[in-house]
């Protein structure tokens, strides 16, 4: 199997805000309209993480659709609006998931494991306007059932 580092210079990737690595493979040219304002169609990336890393808590305005593509078992953790948790397992039997717009989200490794290399599908695309990083304290005093997973999954 390939190494991160055989996928990391392959494919280009980029260090990502939220932990990670990343690459914009498509961006929509048709525009649509919402509450947000004009946005791309839709916008792909290949996204990959490594154990000992993690992609932090966040959420932004649209779906997001994971697609498995090799490594390791990948953890997606969600918080939806009225606090439940749930953990999807990522991999060769779950090839795909779909975080709905608005849900807390971050990903890790599952443990054992090196890498994970999925993609992420987002309609409508993506838009650092519409992405909000989660805040430790104020995500734990609004889920305060979720303390700990909340703090493993923030940087501040």
């Amino acid at each position: 199997m390939p190494s991160a580092r055989y996928y990391i210079e392959k494919l280009k990737l980029l260090s990502h805000p939220e932990g990670g690595f990343y690459k914009e493979t498509h961006r929509c040219k048709s525009k649509v309209n919402t509450i947000a304002g004009e946005r791309d169609a839709s916008t792909a990336i290949y996204f990959l993480i490594e154990v000992g890393n993690f992609s932090a808590l966040h959420r932004i305005k649209s779906d997001e659709v994971w697609h498995f593509y090799d490594g390791d078992e990948l953890e997606i953790i969600e918080i939806d609006i009225v606090g439940n948790l749930t953990i999807t397992l990522l991999w060769k039997n779950n090839f795909q998931h779909i975080v709905p717009a608005g849900n807390w989200f971050g990903s890790r490794v599952k443990q054992g494991g090196s890498f994970s290399l999925v993609g992420c599908t987002v309609a409508p695309g993506f838009d650092f306007n519409d992405f909000e990083m989660a805040e430790r304290l104020k995500l734990q005093n609004k889920f305060p059932h979720h303390t700990e997973i909340i703090r493993q999954l923030t940087r501040f």
